[in-house]
């Protein structure tokens, strides 16, 4: 049996500058670090870090919502400005022109891995 019951998954946009997906990524890690962080030592968990679209960034995230996996996203529109303007930015913007940079996922490990299987590893 696996150490872990739960998976921790990150989906980078491919497009991103290395600068610009590392930002992403270390913003998503504390958002999500905070939501469930009282429930686990999230530290101790592998976090396997995926490629894909922006569309497909989108795609994940939509079901991970419908199947209840905690999640946490970083987009276009979180990127200038302070964190108010970038929360009503982001608010504001219709979901379809929304240029996902990541999305990043912590639930049970059978339900992220079947959601997650069809992404490559980002290198």
């Amino acid at each position: 049996m696996s150490e872990f019951q739960m998976r921790m998954v990150a989906v980078m946009n491919e497009k991103l500058e290395p600068g610009k997906a590392l930002n992403a990524l270390a913003h998503m890690c504390m958002g999500l670090g905070a939501a469930v962080g009282k429930d686990q030592n999230i530290s101790k968990m592998p976090l396997v870090v995926l490629k894909a679209n922006s569309n497909k960034i989108g795609k994940l995230r939509e079901q991970a919502l419908s199947q209840g996996i905690s999640f946490t996203d970083f987009t276009d529109t979180m990127t200038v400005g302070s964190w108010s303007e970038q929360k009503e930015r982001t608010l504001q913007t219709k979901s379809e022109a929304l240029v996902y940079y990541g999305v990043m996922l912590i639930g049970d490990k059978d339900v992220v891995t079947e959601l997650t299987r069809k992404f490559s590893l980002w290198k």
